[in-house]
């Protein structure tokens, strides 16, 4: 048994001080004093704050995702968990299906085994059901309408779908993953309509990808997937890097969208966490120069931020505070995804995933299910 002292505990609805949280795997109680023959950790007066969950990360440290092997997948959830990150989804790219497959193959193995690092909850297909007039980084060659069949074996390690609706035909496709899955449906990488974006919503698809990027954009006349994302009840991906989308529109999309429905991404590639220079993204060149990350023609791809820094970029020009913020990359994503009742939230019961940051949102240890997986 462990225990937290001497830090500011973040719930959910307020944050406690002088107490002390007591867990093993699971959260087992906050109480005034530390149990006897109990493992002590000094939180060092920091905040004591649920574990930040990444739905949507391609890479770090020089590996990707699509590399498809143990080495990969172990050195991303290691690099993350310096980051306040205690689980994620690996998310794959428009690329050939074998690839594509091999990937989500190594993920399934690894949901089941220790990565020394965060933990693989699943994973976020990103493409290759998409439009290629906003393709953004993804590969134009390996683009596919979208089919059941494709994803069938795998509804069980697929947590979320990037798509663009107006390429499913009768919106079959839809119909099918909200009758015989779980699978969330974000939309991305879309041209469509309000109207046709409306429809895909009102049939199921419940996030969007990447808000404002790779979608077709906010006009009065014609509000596209934008319009759609911020006047329905959709949960919106943010990369808030200050690149991707300008900073002065972070309480545009809080004051649209509310505190409950946000949740902060990386869309990390292997450059995360690397000095700049030349990587790689879905076997095209990315070419890193003062924290952007662009293909060759010059189109963003992907971003190489962690996802603590998000966190504080979003406090720091909005009215959030410690304890607002922190959910949108905590409990937000897990409840995108289903995964609030055992995740996203320090309560009795669920699991022991725990970040400790101080005031800036700098990470000095990352615990998931009661593992200590990083200490600064």
């Amino acid at each position: 048994m462990k225990c937290i002292v001497n830090g500011k505990i973040v719930l959910e609805n307020q944050i406690l001080e002088n107490k002390v949280l007591v867990f093993n795997e699971k959260i087992i109680n906050i109480v005034n004093e530390a149990p006897k023959d109990c493992e002590i950790i000094d939180a060092n007066g920091n905040y004591v704050c649920p574990g930040l969950i990444d739905i949507h990360i391609h890479g770090n440290m020089g590996k990707d995702t699509m590399d498809g092997t143990d080495d990969a997948i172990c050195t991303i959830a290691k690099s993350i968990a310096r980051h306040g990150v205690s689980s994620f989804l690996p998310t794959t790219m428009t690329m050939d299906e074998k690839s594509i497959t091999n990937a989500i193959d190594t993920i399934k193995k690894y949901m089941d085994k220790d990565t020394k690092g965060a933990q693989i909850i699943g994973t976020h297909l990103e493409g290759p059901f998409i439009n290629k007039d906003y393709k953004g980084a993804q590969n134009e060659k390996f683009i596919v309408a979208p089919t059941y069949e494709f994803i069938e074996k795998y509804k069980d390690v697929i947590k979320i779908i990037t798509y663009a609706p107006e390429k499913d035909v009768d919106m079959e496709f839809t119909k099918k993953i909200k009758a015989n899955t779980d699978i969330v449906l974000s939309i991305g990488h879309s041209k469509a309509t309000y109207d046709e974006a409306k429809e895909a919503i009102n049939m199921g698809a419940s996030n969007i990808t990447h808000t404002f990027n790779g979608m077709s954009g906010l006009n009065h006349r014609n509000p596209g997937v934008v319009g759609a994302a911020l006047t329905t009840n959709v949960y919106c991906e943010v990369i808030a890097d200050e690149i991707h989308i300008m900073k002065d529109l972070f309480q545009f999309i809080l004051n649209n969208k509310g505190e409950d429905k946000i949740i902060l991404i990386t869309d990390s590639i292997e450059a995360g966490g690397l000095e700049d220079g030349e990587y790689s993204l879905g076997g095209q060149k990315v070419i890193v120069k003062s924290n952007q990350a662009r293909l060759e023609s010059g189109s963003l791809a992907g971003s190489v931020m962690p996802l603590n820094k998000m966190v504080y970029n979003f406090m720091n020009n909005t009215n959030l505070d410690m304890r607002k913020v922190i959910k949108l990359a905590s409990i937000n994503p897990a409840k995108s995804i289903g995964i609030d009742n055992k995740k996203g939230s320090i309560e009795i019961g669920k699991d022991a995933d725990i970040a400790i940051f101080d005031k800036d949102i700098n990470c000095h240890m990352t615990i998931n299910c009661g593992k200590v997986i990083y200490k600064k």
